[in-house]
């Protein structure tokens, strides 16, 4: 059952940390953080991201135009690029670490140890990258709810509300959490047994030794 356990969870791990990288890289380079609605034309529509800010009319559709200057940018938009781009890239470094401490990997499968470390090795950085994931998505939304009743801007002024790359940046960053706490549990948890062909080799060995030790102890 622990066996069981600690396959499932191994897989499971993974495979949470690499939706979660995925759904990070994704949040990183979408235009959507940030969605403006003018009442004023409602056949108009304005989203921001990191990147770049676009318009989305229903006549010509969506056009792009990136930031010009990284220092002109808000405090928590110069900052949120840094994080993302270390979220996205401590996940990637996380997945290809805990891949080799995966016991269905044959290439170091006597080293039990090494392949234990890499485990808590690749869940640390899940860990990390989900937490870099969160920071960033968090201040924008914080921001962008402080704007939004900031009773020093007139009622007729269009305010920016939450766009869905924020949803999919908090989904990312919990995928992250959760894959590096399953990949803790099960470096934490009995090993797997060796493959049939080790397995089968050590069960000999050890049936030498007994034959060795009994007929040691006839002689004797």
């Amino acid at each position: 059952m622990a066996l069981a356990f600690r396959t499932v969870a191994q897989l499971a791990g993974v495979s949470l940390s690499w939706l979660g990288w995925v759904l990070s890289c994704l949040t990183n380079y979408l235009p959507h953080w940030k969605n403006l609605n003018l009442d004023l034309n409602e056949m108009e529509n304005w989203t921001m991201g990191l990147w770049q800010t676009c318009v989305i009319q229903e006549a010509v559709g969506m056009q792009c135009k990136d930031f010009d200057s990284f220092l002109a940018l808000p405090a928590e938009l110069r900052v949120s690029r840094i994080l993302m781009f270390l979220s996205n890239g401590l996940g990637f470094l996380g997945l290809l670490v805990s891949g080799f401490g995966l016991d269905c990997l044959r290439i170091g499968e006597s080293h039990r140890d090494l392949k234990r470390r890499l485990l808590i090795l690749g869940g640390i950085l899940s860990w990390v990258s989900g937490i870099t994931a969160l920071v960033p998505v968090s201040w924008v939304a914080h921001k962008t709810v402080q704007e939004f009743w900031d009773e020093n801007v007139p009622d007729f002024v269009p305010r920016w509300e939450f766009g869905e790359a924020l949803f999919l940046g908090w989904f990312a960053g919990l995928s992250l959490l959760l894959g590096g706490c399953l990949l803790h549990c099960a470096a934490c948890s009995s090993h797997a047994p060796l493959a049939s062909g080790h397995y089968a080799v050590a069960q000999t060995q050890d049936h030498h030794r007994q034959l060795e030790t009994r007929n040691a102890n006839l002689k004797n």
